[in-house]
């Protein structure tokens, strides 16, 4: 049993002739194959909503369909248990303009006439040192890219005169209906080529090296992808336009630091002397050395924090942090008299481990730094 024309719009049988029509636009706009690819169910709807927007937007229908129902159509000049014969082209044709812009342009699917082609999008990967990703940087990169020849000429498709679209007109038992498709010849471009020299392909292209800047902001990461416009193969035809270039970024390992989000580790091997004393020294940072002091005593595992010392946030909201990990190396081979001096020591109360509670354990360093 077909379901009702009212229910379907989810309007009532007072509804104005603005209201049916809105109640329309919103249905197909949620049911639209554009926004449903592949989605069978949201493609039937999306008929189902135009059969009952065909009928209820007429006066006379609407009249007929209040009074008969389905029936007022069935076998004698209606829809028929279908939609009207109505295909998609159909249904764009007729009702396209209702769409307004709702899927950015003038309607959906077939309209719009004349249509600008835009040439295949390139891809290049582009390798970037930690320095480049934390100050941003503009490289230059050679491209092989496509280009119209010098000499290419076009003429006026004759398929289309020129439309870009090809119209056709099928009687069905509403009447006779028109659609427009684009054109099979041209590809929508409304042209088609004249004449092309002996050095270019069969769309009139030769490949041409050409040198492309590009600009990198700070904090990209690895496998971020980034645009540049009109940069890619060009298309046939005098109105199309450049594809674009597609530019992967790929970060090559740094010798000293380690890359976390915005945040840097090093990792920092001191002596158990300088532990035990304390010591300044010169740590690799993102942009030259830093000097930091190491006091006395200091521990194993340490981490120390200096802010603002990591990556740019590529959001531009502030940087990240260099994580300092203290390591104390302890030695493997010692002298007679080193050895005797540790023996010696071995008991000492200033040798033995007594914690204090502001001594995190491992487990709770790693949960800080991630928090």
């Amino acid at each position: 049993m077909k379901k009702d024309f009212y229910e379907i719009l989810g309007i009532s049988k007072n509804a104005s002739e603005a209201e049916i029509k809105k109640a329309y636009r919103k249905k197909a706009i949620e049911f639209h194959p554009d926004k449903n690819p592949g989605d069978a169910a949201a493609e039937e709807n999306f008929k189902k909503a135009a059969e009952a927007y065909e009928v209820l937007s007429d006066p006379q229908k609407k009249a007929k369909y209040d009074q008969y129902g389905h029936q007022a159509f069935d076998g004698g000049g209606g829809f028929g248990g279908g939609h009207g014969g109505m295909n998609m082209d159909d249904i764009f044709s007729q009702f396209g303009d209702i769409f307004g812009s709702a899927f950015g342009g003038g309607g959906f699917g077939g309209g719009g006439g004349q249509r600008r082609v835009k040439g295949s999008n390139l891809r290049i990967k582009v390798k970037l040192t930690l320095e480049e990703i934390a100050n941003g940087v503009e490289k230059k990169v050679k491209v092989k890219r496509k280009v119209q020849a010098q000499g290419v000429t076009y003429k006026t498709c004759s398929t289309c005169n020129g439309q870009g679209q090809v119209m056709r007109v099928t009687n069905t038992i509403l009447g006779r209906m028109q659609s427009a498709s684009t054109c099979p010849t041209c590809g929508g471009s409304g042209q088609i080529m004249d004449k092309k020299p002996a050095n270019a392909d069969s769309q009139g292209m030769i490949l041409e090296d050409e040198t492309v800047s590009i600009k990198i902001p700070a904090g990209v990461v690895d496998g971020m992808q980034l645009k540049v416009s009109n940069k890619g193969n060009d298309a046939p035809g005098n109105n199309s336009i450049p594809g674009d270039l597609i530019v992967a970024i790929e970060e090559l390992e740094h010798e000293f630091l380690k890359r976390e989000g915005e945040n840097l580790h090093y990792d920092l091997y001191i002596s158990l002397s300088e532990a035990v004393l304390g010591v300044s020294k010169d740590i690799e940072a993102i942009n030259g050395k830093v000097r930091i002091k190491l006091e006395e005593g200091i521990q194993s595992g340490k981490i120390l924090r200096l802010k603002g010392k990591g990556i740019p946030s590529i959001n531009s909201y502030g940087s990240g942090d260099l994580l300092v990990h203290v390591n104390v190396w302890t030695p493997k081979n010692l002298s007679k008299e080193q050895k005797q001096f540790f023996e010696k020591n071995l008991g000492d109360i200033n040798f033995t481990p007594n914690p204090e509670k502001s001594d995190k354990s491992f487990f709770e360093k790693v949960k800080d730094m991630f928090s």
